[in-house]
């Protein structure tokens, strides 16, 4: 009903619910405080169910529910719902303005913190489509049982998807971990990478893993007790992040350098636009190479 009322032409909108059949939804329980308990190292569901459980990290407190899934490699687990509590971090007194892209999936303030775009599905592509074509050849007809080698064709497809999204989460975390240790304060391009998908960037885009990199990175600063500012993205690409003006006309997305018709001020294109998001985010900007004075106005460039 949103793509309806937005106007979007048919192609672009999404199709109507279908019933999802029960042979094909991946298996989930979930069980609350009375559903389980944990004892000697195992799990202990109701019905008498007992799991040895392989910890990925101790748990912090006492858990008040646990949901049991497999994924698509046929592998279980369990993903307990507990109470976090602020792990603090030694104060810096530094703040970061990060501006969200397709080429570079974060540009930032300071260069050693950008993080660059890792092509994790493209240099996976080859082997994805060959495990794709040979299930495509092996797909059985409506009705018939999958064969034991169209099976083992989804099975390494699947392979590959997990290794290509663990890839992309392990990049994510670590590139979020390092922000977080080394700023107080995070001015971060609310970004919504939703209209990427509907245009000729959408499968890099989609590469870049740009929303779950943003998630990732708002989760740990709340975990260590630092400061998120979500500035809104509107016209950070014409705004001059010296002086404040901002240009007559959106800069189109081959031209990578701002130049400032007011000021003079030349740098490159997703540089400015995250010392933008310093400046609108309220922050002292004079950390950041050639930032724009606190309480500088904005106004039209000439």
């Amino acid at each position: 009903m949103r793509d309806i009322k937005a106007g979007l032409p048919m192609r672009q909108r999404a199709r109507m619910p279908r019933a999802k059949r029960k042979r094909d939804a991946l298996p989930s329980l979930n069980y609350t405080r009375r559903g389980f308990r944990l004892k000697g190292g195992r799990l202990h569901l109701a019905g008498g169910i007992g799991l040895t459980v392989v910890w990925s990290r101790d748990l912090p407190a006492a858990p008040t529910s646990v949901r049991v899934f497999r994924d698509s490699l046929g592998h279980w687990y369990a993903s307990f719902v507990v109470a976090v509590r602020i792990q603090p971090l030694p104060d810096t007194h530094r703040a970061i303005g990060i501006d969200w892209g397709v080429r570079e999936t974060a540009t930032t303030t300071s260069d050693p913190h950008d993080l660059p775009h890792a092509q994790h599905g493209k240099r996976a592509a080859a082997k994805l489509a060959r495990h794709q074509k040979q299930m495509a050849r092996r797909k059985p007809a409506r009705g018939k049982a999958a064969s034991k080698g169209y099976r083992k064709a989804c099975r390494a497809a699947a392979k590959v998807h997990k290794k290509i999204a663990r890839q992309r989460q392990d990049v994510g975390r670590k590139w979020a971990k390092k922000v977080v240790r080394d700023f107080d304060e995070l001015a971060v391009e609310d970004f919504r990478p939703k209209f990427l998908a509907k245009s000729t960037m959408a499968r890099k885009a989609a590469d870049a893993a740009i929303g779950a990199t943003k998630t990732a990175l708002i989760a740990m600063a709340r975990k260590h007790g630092r400061v998120v500012h979500l500035v809104h993205p509107a016209h950070t690409t014409m705004d001059c992040a010296q002086c404040g003006a901002r240009t007559k006309h959106a800069l189109p997305l081959s031209e990578r350098t701002y130049a400032c018709t007011a000021c003079g001020a030349v740098s490159p294109r997703d540089k400015n636009s995250a010392r933008v998001m310093l400046v609108r985010a309220g922050l002292d900007p004079a950390g950041a190479d050639g930032g724009r004075p606190a309480g500088a106005s904005l106004r039209q460039a000439a």
